[in-house]
């Protein structure tokens, strides 16, 4: 699945994304790197915790 990251950054230049598809789903970096590898492994973790507890998420477009 193709999730869609929702960049923006504050007056410390700091990155912070959302997943678009998954609410809630945030992450921060200190670059545009760090947060792409900081938003990916809060992806897996969304989707493990719902996994876990079984539960569903509707995607934000459904």
């Amino acid at each position: 699945m193709i999730y869609h990251i929702v960049i923006s950054t504050d007056e410390d230049g700091v990155f912070t994304g959302s997943v678009k598809e998954l609410p809630g789903c945030i992450s921060q970096g200190k670059n545009r790197e760090e947060l792409i590898y900081n938003i990916e492994e809060a992806v897996e973790l969304y989707l493990e915790s719902y996994e876990k507890h079984n539960e569903t998420y509707l995607l934000n477009n459904e």
